[in-house]
């Protein structure tokens, strides 16, 4: 998704655009996509 709001942006020069994108990384950074990267986050953290 990020992908296509990146070509939508370089492609429109539209604003709007550049700022979801940024809000879906947002998003992407703040949920975890699987269990894996859950642990990944939890060993991380206590280190």
């Amino acid at each position: 998704m990020i992908d296509l709001t990146w070509k939508l942006f370089s492609q429109t020069g539209n604003i709007e655009t550049y700022l979801l994108m940024k809000e879906l990384e947002n998003t992407y950074k703040e949920i975890p996509e699987s269990e894996e990267e859950q642990d990944a986050m939890e060993f991380d953290s206590n280190l």
